[in-house]
């Protein structure tokens, strides 16, 4: 079975919540969900001024395929009020498949490993402290080394 890692954010509403509540929906798809803590980051790379993130990772076995990861993960956004105007913008919860195993997908709505993952601490920090070892199938580096070549 693939281990995937999902990256998980909020900065709408009571995101302590929403997060606790997509870790809940997640572990009903997940064999031996991994549960990293979560941080409050500040937004990045967004066009306008934001409320801070609380962000965090599950890591876990399945069953699933990738799409119908991806779904379910659509699916819970929307049944916890995601609205997307836009780019960016502020969400109530926020769902990413980082990795599927060690597979590699690029297609125009599944990228896996996800496209931005490398370049953002608020996700292998997290991702490292419960799953250092996992390795990225494109660089062929682990998320700890990863981490650690992110410059500050």
């Amino acid at each position: 079975m693939p281990v995937v890692a999902i990256a998980l954010g909020s900065n709408l509403g009571d995101r302590r919540a929403h997060l606790e509540w997509a870790i809940e929906q997640l572990a009903s798809i997940l064999i031996d969900p991994r549960i990293s803590l979560l941080v409050e980051t500040d937004p990045f790379d967004v066009p306008a001024p934001q409320p801070p993130y609380l962000n965090g990772v599950v890591v876990g076995e399945t069953h699933q395929t990738p799409r119908e990861i991806l779904a379910w993960l659509l699916a819970l956004e929307q049944r916890r009020g995601r609205l997307r105007p836009s780019f960016r913008a502020p969400r109530t919860l926020d769902l990413d498949l980082i990795f599927f195993g060690d597979q590699i997908i690029n297609e125009p709505d599944l990228v896996v490993p996800h496209a931005r993952f490398r370049e953002r601490t608020f996700v292998l920090g997290p991702l490292a402290e419960i799953a250092p070892a996992m390795v990225d199938p494109e660089t062929g580096k682990t998320v700890a080394e990863l981490l650690a070549a992110i410059p500050g």
